[in-house]
């Protein structure tokens, strides 16, 4: 009869391949750098949120992310590409003559 160590020995190659796949598919799904502060900001706005939004449609966790996140940075794009509204009145110098 094997023993123990003898039966769990597995061959270099395998280990290593697996070892591969583990680390390639860590690789595929890591996130792109952060290209902005906004970019910052929505990421960490759709981990916070991701688990307490409403998912009637029963979608996937990083579906959801990714819906929160663009819905962010729609905002965010929105409200720096609108000019700042000016209140009050503006005041009319005249010249004296």
């Amino acid at each position: 009869m094997l023993s123990i160590q003898a039966r769990m020995r597995v061959p270099a190659w395998v280990s290593a391949a697996v070892l591969t796949t583990i680390l390639g598919g860590a690789a595929a799904r890591a996130e792109p750098p952060i290209k902005s502060p906004e970019d910052a900001a929505c990421r960490n706005e759709a981990r916070a949120k991701v688990f307490s939004a409403p998912n009637p449609q029963g979608l996937e966790l990083e579906d959801i992310g990714r819906q929160i996140y663009f819905a962010c940075m729609a905002r965010t794009t929105q409200a720096a590409a609108q000019p700042p509204k000016r209140t009050g009145k503006r005041k009319h110098h005249h010249r004296r003559r």
